[in-house]
Formats: C-alpha cells, sequence, structure tokens
C-alpha cells in the first residue's frame, strides 16, 4: 500500500552546467518545502564535512531556509528525530551509506520519511534513498555494512544519467549498458535521472520534475523515455 504521507525529492545533480550550486532546483526545492522553516543537512558523502555544510548553508539561506549540519549535532538520531525536513547531498555513495549506518540513521530516516518528513536527496543522496546503492557509478572507497539503502522509493536511482555517444571512441562500458547488467542479476526497476531531472514523490503520486528527462529501465523490457510533467507510478512501483 503506497504511504501518502511520504513527501521525498530526488535531485540527479547538485549541479547544473552554467549555474551554481542548486540554482537549478531553488524553485523546485523552495515548493516542496512549503512551511518548513529549517533543514537538517547530512554532509557525509564528502570528506570535509565543515566546507560541505557551509556551502549548503549559504545555499539554504538564500532560499529563505536555516539550514544545520547534522555532523555538529550532539546526537545525531535525535537531531534526525528533531528535523522538520532532511537533505542529504552529493559526493561518495559508498562514504555517505557507511555514515548513515555507524551513526545509526537508516531505521530513524525511514521512519521519520514515513510520518511525513520531507526527504531531498541529491546525486548520492538521491542514490541512498532507493532500495540498495547498487546502481552508483561511484568508487568504493570505503565498504558499508551492506548495499541496502534507505528504501524511501521503490525504485533505484541512477543520476548523472549519460545517453550513450555514437561518436565517442571510448570503449568502455556506457552507463546503460551498466543498468542492463544491474537487470540480469536483479529485478528493481531503474530510473536513469539525466542531469537536471528531478523526481518529486508526494501525494502517493511520482512526478518527473526539472528541465530534462529520465530513462526507465525494467527487467525484460525495452527502456522508456520520459520527460519533465510524466506521472511516472506505473513505471516506477512496478515491484
Amino acid at each position: 500500500m503506497k504511504n501518502a504521507n511520504k513527501r521525498v525529492l530526488l535531485i540527479s545533480n547538485s549541479t547544473l552546467y552554467g549555474s551554481s550550486y542548486l540554482d537549478h532546483a531553488a524553485a523546485e526545492i523552495c515548493d516542496f518545502l512549503g512551511s518548513v522553516k529549517s533543514v537538517l543537512f547530512v554532509p557525509y558523502a564528502l570528506y570535509d564535512r565543515d566546507a560541505y555544510a557551509s556551502l549548503a548553508q549559504k545555499r539554504f539561506e538564500k532560499m529563505g531556509f536555516d539550514l544545520r549540519s547534522i555532523h555538529t549535532a550532539p546526537d545525531p538520531t535525535h537531531a534526525v528525530s528533531d528535523a522538520q525536513a532532511v537533505f542529504i547531498g552529493g559526493g561518495n555513495t559508498f562514504r555517505l551509506l557507511k555514515a548513515l549506518y555507524d551513526f545509526d540513521l537508516i531505521g530513524r530516516i525511514r521512519q521519520r520519511v514515513a510520518e511525513g518528513m520531507p526527504y531531498i536527496g541529491s546525486s548520492a543522496g538521491s542514490n541512498v534513498a532507493g532500495p540498495t546503492i547498487k546502481t552508483t557509478k561511484d568508487m568504493p572507497i570505503v565498504q558499508p555494512p551492506s548495499f541496502d539503502a534507505l528504501g524511501l522509493v521503490p525504485f533505484q536511482i541512477s543520476p548523472h544519467f549519460l545517453d550513450p555517444d555514437p561518436n565517442s571512441t571510448h570503449m568502455g562500458e556506457t552507463q546503460e549498458e551498466r543498468i542492463l547488467q544491474f537487470l540480469e542479476e536483479n529485478d528493481t526497476t531503474v530510473a536513469g535521472l539525466r542531469e537536471g531531472a528531478m523526481v518529486r514523490v508526494e501525494n502517493g503520486s511520482t512526478t518527473l520534475k526539472g528541465s530534462a528527462g529520465a530513462r526507465i529501465f525494467r527487467k525484460g523490457m525495452e527502456p522508456v523515455e520520459v520527460q519533465p510533467g510524466a506521472q511516472l507510478n506505473d513505471l516506477l512501483e512496478s515491484i
């Protein structure tokens, strides 16, 4: 059964070419957060958490929100319990997920989102919103205890999705080929989000937002192209 209380905004990338940090997503973030006054930031995907928190704080203050970082909280689990909204930023997905396990935040974030707390993820922060992080492109620079992630949505996210370049001489696997390999071993639908794309989950509805399209991959089926404004429930919640 769908949880109509769940509110999730998953952004493919933090910075779009030609603009500054979160500029391309600012209007969507403001609309999504609505009357929320303060945001709890999770900077665990990057090594320099102080610098990352400072960057996010300045951007969210520009949008009219107070932001504090979980890495300065005496008790991270209590910080999540008290948060009005959570934003998990991009970086290395393996480092991020390991920290979420290290600080025992997986269950607490799931619970709060199930209760209706808004969740915003960008890049790695979007990756960890899915059932697992198996579709990340990041190097496993650390080893989390499991690939299992937050499971806030029933589909995998593949941010920064790049279409194959027919003129490229690069002989390595394309992102699409890697996703198809994932589906050889797994049944979970994958949303390949191009830069500029976002997925918004609200009132039981899943919608593609932003300025770019997405490519949806399902086991045993041809990939499907979707454009901003498309309702994605039937495509993404088929597991």
